[in-house]
């Protein structure tokens, strides 16, 4: 297996007004890695963008031709990656393969989505479509799913609502360091219990925003002074009718690439210093938490309100503010959390924020409510 290494990164602020197409807000996140890299464009040799919905958002295609011709990439391997809200870690991924495989000796990734520039209904038809067929023929959306899990959770476990909204106050916390952020000020408990019902026991600050921009990474198979390892990135499916599965609290998906990543990397969750996970609404932070195995089902909220997940916590849990605060624009997050794990792995980031010397990190991006999911290692050499 050969080595990848991230040496270069770079990211747009998120945001939830349009500042550029899709294609400008791709080119300007990668100019912004390769220079973090010192890497010119013309030693690219693939290029490889997350995007879920050019098309549908802003009638844009050949994202990834187009953005090689604004670079000035020539001759090298370029494709497009579409996994839903997964596609920046597939893009990542199909990376790391052509790495390992030899096609390429150095790669630039780059997810992005503008949410922002389709219609507010558009957008919202669009996002439904995620679902099942079936469970789309019955008007059953993302939010439902993830309300349903959520009621689900608190009396299987006889839990206060509160634990959902400390996420939320932990998560918009941490963005208010983060000058890449969508939301840059923390709330307060009690605004985010009595913020207006989405789903219930979900509420606003429960779930993520409608965002545009764009994240880029470098990846290279010789590493750079601070280059950061990528230990292991692994993708597995689970069942897509959410109706189907056994157990509604139960993601597969998750479960299995996380088990493959930690296995291929061969590191234990005692060894994972900082995680990002997709906590598209906090329901999803606290299962994905025990489907990962850090803690046993039903024990994620009572790590959090105690404070384990904090950034001073035993397993700081998005440091940058997550998809809740720091803006989830579909195709950029995965990208994203291997941006912020790079900046904790090398210090990089504001003292306010910064964990206290990680040496390995854990991201995991989710499509749909679980049905496929990435998890990557990144390692300190």
């Amino acid at each position: 297996m050969t080595d990848a290494f991230v040496t270069g990164v770079g990211m747009t602020e998120f945001a939830s007004e349009q500042s550029g197409s899709a294609l400008e807000l791709a080119e300007r996140a990668a100019w912004r890695a390769l220079t973090d890299a010192a890497v010119e464009p013309a030693d690219v040799t693939s290029v490889h963008v997350g995007n879920m919905a050019a098309e549908a958002f802003e009638g844009r295609t050949g994202l990834e031709n187009a953005l090689c011709g604004t670079l000035g990439i020539e001759g090298a391997i370029a494709d497009r990656i579409e996994n839903t809200s997964a596609s920046g870690a597939s893009a990542v991924l199909r990376a790391v393969h052509a790495l390992e495989a030899g096609a390429s000796s150095r790669a630039l990734v780059v997810g992005v989505e503008t949410m922002t520039s389709a219609e507010t209904e558009a957008a919202t038809e669009l996002i439904s479509r995620l679902v099942h067929d079936r469970e789309y023929a019955q008007g059953v959306t993302l939010p439902s799913f993830a309300g349903l899990a959520a009621d689900h959770y608190l009396r299987t476990y006889d839990v206060d609502p509160s634990a959902l909204a400390a996420v939320a106050v932990k998560n918009h916390r941490n963005a208010a360091g983060n000058p890449y952020a969508q939301f840059q000020e923390p709330i307060t408990l009690e605004e985010a219990r009595t913020s207006p019902p989405v789903a219930e026991p979900l509420r606003l600050y429960d779930c993520c925003p409608t965002s545009d921009g764009a994240a880029a990474v470098v990846l290279e198979t010789t590493a750079a002074a601070d280059g950061i390892r990528v230990a292991s990135v692994a993708g597995a499916t689970g069942t897509h009718a959410v109706a189907e599965r056994p157990d509604p609290l139960e993601i597969e998906s998750v479960e299995r690439a996380g088990h493959r990543a930690l296995t291929d990397a061969n590191v234990t969750r005692g060894d994972v210093d900082v995680a990002c996970i997709h906590d598209a609404f906090t329901i999803l932070e606290l299962l994905e938490l025990e489907e990962l195995g850090f803690y046993d089902r039903g024990d994620a909220w009572r790590a959090t309100v105690a404070g384990e997940t904090a950034l001073d916590g035993r397993l700081p849990v998005n440091p940058g503010g997550g998809l809740k605060a720091r803006g989830h624009p579909l195709g950029a997050t995965g990208v994203a959390q291997i941006i912020e794990l790079t900046w904790q792995l090398r210090g990089d980031v504001p003292e306010e924020r910064r964990v206290d010397d990680p040496r390995t990190g854990l991201a995991l991006n989710v499509a749909g409510f679980g049905n496929n999911a990435v998890c990557t290692i990144l390692q300190v050499p």
